[in-house]
């Protein structure tokens, strides 16, 4: 990927507050529910519903957020496309960090077993 400056800096400033809205329509409209989005999004980041909310309601950049979290030690498994770039090969950890959660959400919108979105490890 050719990362640039602006792009993570984009990344890094926007609020999870903003676009986690997005993630829940997109699982709904797909048939999934708000529960399993939060089962992906606790596998890769260790926040529980809780802990979630309390983010939201802080209104947490992307930067923050992914610093407060505990990334599983498993997310290096989570490879292949998103928005263009493949999630392996960027090179900022805070964009691939985010891009990981895209990944994920993008999987379960699409109806992948829990299973295989969780790269068949339960915990973290």
């Amino acid at each position: 990927m050719n990362d640039t400056s602006h792009h993570d800096e984009r990344i890094a400033k926007m609020t999870f507050a903003s676009v986690y809205p997005h993630y829940v329509t997109k699982v709904e409209k797909k048939g999934r529910t708000k529960e399993e989005l939060h089962q992906v999004i606790e596998w890769l980041t260790g926040f529980n519903k809780t802990s979630l909310q309390k983010l939201i309601d802080e209104k947490v950049t992307f930067e923050q957020f992914f610093q407060r979290a505990t990334i599983n030690k498993h997310a290096h498994m989570i490879t292949g496309a998103i928005c263009g770039y493949r999630v392996e090969e960027i090179k900022n950890p805070l964009t691939q960090q985010a891009r990981y959660l895209d990944k994920l959400v993008d999987e379960l919108a699409k109806g992948r077993k829990m299973e295989k979105i969780l790269r068949g490890v339960p915990g973290v």
